[in-house]
């Protein structure tokens, strides 16, 4: 077949045509990237435009060293996978769990006699208080332009150097041969119903649930529901508990036979050691969801650039997997994951990053409401 003139024109056009395009929206990306970069820079962040950059002066760095809020049976697993990831880093994990270590390490850094770590856990009670405290890299702008592999969605839109990578549910427990499946409350106010008065359920009096409730007026919930809500638990005079294991440990003994809201990856810890099987749990919908796992590149931070790569790589698909595995608290925000198929079709009621910052605030209003209540739970 014989190629014409006209059809080799046609050709020639078609691909200048390509060719034009492809450098067009490369310079229209690498404008908008520009454009991100400066205005970030405005703003007094940090924005970096190449991974590669990040890279190599990570590996100038050498190590990174982790604050973590993470189970610590997880550690040697991300650290063996950050590792592989990046021969050329070392990487520490150390735990920090509760809000008196969170706060003893905020007076630390007020006072500047904590500058060891690099990656810092931001404890729910007092999230507002570590944001000075963070180095402001713009993680939100990079990672909404493929600089960082982390799902923006993570990342705290406002303050933009904080990232969420996972979230916890609140879930109801129960000992099933105490309480059959078909008595365990279906919504939230049937706690309030007689069959449930006076020392029936467990109540934790570090209430993380009560800090989502306010955050969803749409779904039939708010503020005002959650304080009226909370002067009805008190009055069912319930089993004032602190401690999720320890509440859980109960319930498996036959000590108590439900838990009114209980975190789901303390739950599923104490399933995996349950060989009866006694110990069940229910979600109550709208499910109660929180942000977890919050971590910040410290301003004093001394490996800032390896850093940004564990946190991105906790948020990865290996750090996902890793997380969702063996804590049970991987990012809804993450597609894929055994958290977001957990909840799938379920209504939820998330305390996002838009009222986070008013979660200390209303887990206190709860606890008022409760009537500054006494542990109970033997």
């Amino acid at each position: 077949m014989k190629i014409g003139p006209c059809t080799r024109a046609l050709s020639s056009f078609l691909l200048g045509c390509f060719v034009l395009t492809t450098h067009g929206s490369a310079a229209e990306s690498s404008d908008a990237l520009l454009k991100a970069k400066n205005e970030a820079e405005a703003r007094g962040f940090i924005f970096e435009t190449s991974r590669d950059a990040i890279v190599a002066k990570a590996k100038k760095e050498g190590a990174v060293k982790v604050l973590s809020g993470l189970d610590p049976g997880l550690y040697s697993n991300m650290m063996a996978s950050f590792r592989k990831k990046y021969p050329f880093l070392k990487v520490e994990m150390a735990e920090i769990t509760g809000p008196d270590s969170a706060q003893r390490f905020i007076l630390e850094l007020k006072s500047k006699s904590r500058n060891d770590f690099d990656v810092a856990h931001a404890s729910t009670e007092f999230y507002p208080e570590y944001i000075p405290f963070a180095k402001k890299f713009d993680l939100l702008g990079m990672a909404e332009f493929g600089v960082l592999r982390m799902p923006p969605k993570m990342v705290d839109p406002k303050h933009r150097s904080l990232a969420a990578l996972g979230s916890a549910l609140t879930v109801v427990a129960y000992n099933k041969n105490l309480l059959p499946a078909d008595k365990i409350p279906s919504k939230w106010d049937d706690f309030l119903k007689p069959e449930f008065k006076d020392r029936k359920f467990l109540v934790d009096m570090r209430p993380h649930a009560f800090a989502a409730y306010p955050a969803c007026p749409q779904e039939g919930l708010g503020l005002e529901w959650m304080l009226k809500y909370a002067r009805g638990v008190r009055d069912q005079n319930p089993i004032w508990s602190r401690g999720h294991s320890s509440a859980l440990n109960s319930i498996l003994a036959g000590e108590y036979a439900i838990h009114s809201g209980t975190h789901y990856q303390s739950v599923m810890r104490a399933m995996a050691k349950d060989p009866t099987g006694a110990l069940q749990f229910k979600m109550v919908e709208p499910v109660p969801v929180r942000l977890t796992a919050l971590e910040l590149v410290l301003a004093s931070a001394q490996h800032p650039y390896a850093s940004l790569l564990f946190m991105e790589h906790e948020a990865s698909p290996e750090g996902q997997d890793i997380i969702d595995k063996q804590d049970f608290v991987g990012s809804i925000f993450y597609p894929g994951s055994n958290m977001s198929k957990t909840i799938q079709g379920k209504k939820l009621c998330i305390n996002g990053f838009a009222d986070f910052h008013d979660s200390s605030k209303w887990m206190a209003m709860a606890v008022e409401a409760f009537g500054f209540p006494k542990e109970s739970a033997k």
